[in-house]
């Protein structure tokens, strides 16, 4: 971990906003001040961020979900504005320049698209700019239907494998992997380290994510297994206090990593 270049790190929704859906001012700062600093200190950043609808809904003050396509649709384009006008707003507090990359699932399906997308994310890179990728859910109808990357979770690691990057973070609401449920069993385990994802793991995972969000543990622990699956390390860790990210990239035991199975 300490070692890690290119670094992809996923914030979701959870993380980023109350549960109003009004964006967490003080984590979002601190989050792209925490990642400046990386940065500064010589690695790659790319930032996948969730959150638009989140964050649409409470610009909005709607408190569900919508069901509807067409109203998800416009929910998220009225959330992704402000989610880049504050990154590009923090970021820039701290001398770092952002660009904004809208992915749907045919651009990693279609070879020559994926090319691009490849490309571009390598000049973005090589031009010193941080990279903030999220679904293009406002024009993507089978994104929000169900034929998506499986929320951002999984998004995160196709941008990790796309990137070629050396260490997927994804942020959460929860401290890692359990061997139990720990909203409901305070006795439950933190899993510390998991060597290949295996059907057992699977079912520890379950669960389903937060009303704002798409995503519970189950998204996160496929991911890994995806990132894994390209020989690139996960770290499922909570985003509750940014700063842990320092202590990650020091050697400090944070969260839950995910390694490919040994032996492969």
């Amino acid at each position: 971990m300490t070692q890690a270049k290119r670094i992809v790190i996923k914030v979701g929704t959870s993380t980023l906003t109350y549960e109003t859906g009004r964006l967490n001012l003080r984590r979002m700062e601190e989050l792209c001040k925490v990642l400046c600093g990386l940065k500064n200190e010589g690695r790659e950043i790319i930032l996948v961020t969730s959150g638009a609808v989140g964050v649409g809904m409470g610009k909005l003050g709607l408190h569900k979900r919508p069901e509807e396509i067409e109203q998800r649709q416009a929910v998220a384009a009225v959330g992704q504005c402000e989610l880049m006008f504050m990154y590009d707003k923090f970021f820039g507090e701290y001398n770092h320049i952002v660009a904004q990359v809208l992915l749907t699932k045919d651009v990693v399906q279609n070879t020559i698209m994926r090319r691009n997308a490849e490309n571009t994310f390598l000049t973005l890179l090589q031009l010193g700019s941080i990279p903030v990728v999220n679904e293009n859910d406002s024009v993507a109808t089978d994104e929000l239907s169900g034929n998506n990357f499986g929320d951002n979770d999984t998004l995160s690691a196709t941008v990790a494998h796309l990137t070629q990057a050396d260490l997927l973070v994804i942020l959460t609401d929860i401290d890692g992997l359990y061997n139990d449920n720990p909203r409901l069993n305070p006795d439950a385990k933190r899993i510390p380290c998991v060597y290949g994802v295996t059907d057992a793991i699977r079912a520890l995972a379950g669960g389903a994510g937060s009303d704002r969000g798409t995503g519970g543990m189950a998204t996160k622990v496929t991911a890994a297994e995806m990132a894994n699956d390209a020989g690139i390390p996960c770290v499922v860790m909570s985003g509750a206090n940014p700063r842990d990210l320092y202590d990650l990239f020091d050697g400090v035991i944070v969260g839950t990593s995910f390694f490919p199975a040994k032996g492969k």
